[in-house]
């Protein structure tokens, strides 16, 4: 097993807390390109895509005594979302790295998986403004894949990825309900592209 150095201890020591956590995702250039590093190698490079960013996220809340857990948001004509989830006194927060400001940070404030993915709903939107997010995982945790050394190993780990993409998901809304979505708010829209990388942004196809 490939162990942290020791600056890189004491980096993961300062992230205390979910919030101080957000801080340093924030901090990173999102990273559009394809792969998926591991947690030592974006803070290395300082970079990440949103799928690193919640494997960090996960290996630093571990650091801090918290379970390593990841759950995949699937969307339509979009890229899926993977965020760090965490509970606090019983209620669910998420960490998360995104292209998008409104698909980041949310409080534990949730009383369940459910409630903390629909936080998300209305402000989970393509380049076209079209609502897109239709399903959830349960969260995993990533203690399973300690024998990869996930955290530490400078080999690709979209192994885990595959393995995400495989566990149940559970549906949002259905058919009829997705055709009777509105476009999203125009100033929504503008908050949520503010500081988007368009390298990374998904090409979305309009409706017919």
């Amino acid at each position: 097993m490939n162990a942290w150095s020791k600056s890189e201890q004491a980096r993961l020591d300062r992230l205390e807390t979910p919030w101080q956590v957000q801080i340093y995702l924030n901090r990173l250039e999102y990273d559009a390109r394809p792969g998926t590093r591991s947690p030592r190698w974006v803070m290395r490079e300082g970079r990440a895509n949103c799928f690193e960013g919640a494997l960090l996220a996960a290996a630093a809340l571990a650091h801090h005594g918290r379970p390593p857990l990841i759950v995949d948001l699937r969307a339509v004509n979009d890229d899926d979302h993977v965020i760090a989830a965490f509970k606090d006194k019983g209620s669910w927060g998420a960490v998360a790295k995104s292209n998008f400001t409104t698909l980041r940070f949310r409080e534990p404030v949730y009383r369940s998986v459910r409630e903390l993915v629909m936080s998300y709903f209305d402000f989970f939107f393509n380049a076209l403004g079209q609502k897109s997010l239709r399903e959830y995982s349960r969260p995993m945790s990533l203690g399973r894949f300690e024998p990869l050394d996930w955290q530490t190993t400078d080999k690709d780990v979209s192994e885990i990825g595959d393995a995400l993409d495989e566990i149940k998901h559970y549906p949002i809304i259905g058919p009829a309900e997705a055709r009777r979505l509105e476009l999203v708010d125009r100033d929504v829209f503008r908050a949520g592209m503010l500081v988007a990388k368009k390298a990374g942004l998904f090409k979305a196809e309009r409706k017919a």
